[in-house]
């Protein structure tokens, strides 16, 4: 078994901290039978405990009694359970001086080793003939033992997937992890001694504030530096049916950029670039250039640690789906989120919210897309209360809801819908990813 825990001597029930919650447990390639008698365990207490040993308990009081190596249990005709050993993966944060403003060829200079690029090998219906196609995009190194961040939707459905780095040095990648909602990726590389970026505060950002990209674009102008300013935050725009809330900049962003780093003055990361307008397709036919998207970190750090960390994700919830007036409802009232249901169960239920409840204000902070609910609790952690105001036949109310907490699998199974509680789609301005 993988990604176990190590057994609490006093446990009554060890073989339940083998599965954490929502985590499907893997079957082991051995399984345990009977266990041995405590006196043969005593009598040979001295042996080693090492990798690939195994542990044996009284059933009685779930006490660990002893460990013996493989060889021993097995000269011993010892029925005994599997317990892998190794350290858990940890993310700590360590502070960087990042205070002094660099030029935009200092901070290529300083990043230019912590971006890479990522190439796809994908299986695609071609004329009713699968073929395999490549794909391209970007990302950035989290960790200098070799975790990797990029958009979901460049790693989508890949048979395959390679990340290079500037020196030029290739290497295969795992996905570790991703959340399809936020459009983020976790990666790992085996290697060590990466150069990592420096993680910032996408809150701290205003309008104005000069920033850069480093990527691919057309997965061939490798390691590109494209400079710009924040264009606006917090826009509210709906891609693939998914509603995002994402800082737009005027850096050139293009196919191939996707995943990559937007940097602010000081060198941090403060977004993940992911999509752009496009004139294609666009009933105006007008000319469109450099409106392009990136997702603030601040939105996705913390889902990003608890792939890395956990294996699964957990998000702050209600236990709603919304809709806003600009899906096509007309109303007196302009502004709000109506709620089209309630999930049973959830915050949202035990707090007396209804399906026809026009939700106004999230802690006196305005909701005017189904996207600001999502980012405004993206910022909050289980357990807050929260004071919705509520419009409910004509009459005003203030309902307050302890935000509940939801896990998800890391990698879930692709036939699984995500679930819109929160996220619900078709509302806001319309981008595209970049391919």
């Amino acid at each position: 078994m993988e990604n176990n825990t190590n057994y609490n001597s006093n446990y009554s029930e060890p073989l339940r901290q083998y599965y954490p919650p929502m985590v499907k447990p893997k079957k082991t390639k051995s399984q345990a039978g009977k266990i041995v008698a405590l006196a043969l365990c005593c009598s040979l207490m001295g042996g080693a405990a090492g990798a690939g040993g195994f542990a044996a308990y009284d059933l009685l009081s779930g006490r660990s009694e002893v460990t013996l190596p493989s060889e021993t249990a097995e000269a011993l005709n010892v029925s005994a359970i599997n317990v892998g050993e190794r350290e858990d993966t940890t993310v700590t944060k360590v502070s960087v001086d990042s205070s002094r403003v660099l030029s935009a060829a200092e901070i290529y200079a300083a990043n230019v080793n912590s971006t890479v690029g990522i190439t796809t090998s994908l299986k695609v219906n071609l004329f009713g003939r699968q073929t395999e196609q490549a794909a391209s995009g970007s990302g950035f190194i989290l960790t200098a033992d070799g975790y990797i961040v990029t958009n979901y939707h460049v790693v989508e459905d890949a048979e395959s997937i390679k990340v290079t780095t500037y020196d030029n040095n290739s290497y295969d990648a795992k996905l570790i992890g991703y959340d399809e909602n936020n459009d983020i990726a976790v990666l790992k590389v085996e290697a060590t001694g990466l150069k990592p970026v420096v993680i910032g505060n996408s809150d701290n950002m205003n309008v104005g504030d000069s920033v850069v990209a480093i990527g691919n674009p057309l997965g061939e102008l490798t390691f590109s530096l494209t400079t710009g300013v924040v264009s606006a935050l917090n826009r509210s725009i709906t891609i693939d049916d998914t509603p995002m809330t994402l800082i737009q900049t005027d850096c050139a962003i293009n196919s191939g950029n996707s995943g990559g780093a937007l940097f602010n003055s000081h060198g941090e990361v403060i977004g993940i670039t992911n999509a752009k307008y496009s004139s294609s397709g666009r009933n105006s036919g007008s000319s469109i250039d450099n409106i392009g998207f990136a997702i603030p970190m601040n939105s996705v750090t913390e889902t990003v640690t608890s792939i890395v960390e956990k294996g699964y994700i957990e998000k702050v919830y209600i236990g709603v789906t919304v809709s806003s007036y600009g899906s096509g409802r007309s109303s007196e009232n302009d502004q709000g989120l109506i709620v089209e249901s309630v999930v049973e169960g959830s915050p949202a239920e035990e707090a007396g919210l209804k399906s026809g409840d026009i939700i106004t204000y999230l802690d006196g902070e305005k909701l005017t897309a189904s996207a600001d609910i999502a980012s405004m609790l993206a910022k909050r952690s289980a357990g807050d209360v929260v004071t919705l105001t509520v419009i409910r036949d004509g009459e005003t109310l203030k309902i307050k809801v302890k935000l509940g907490v939801r896990q998800q699998a890391a990698l879930p199974e692709k036939e699984t819908s995500s679930d819109s509680q929160d996220e619900p789609s078709q509302n806001g301005r319309n981008g595209q990813y970049l391919p």
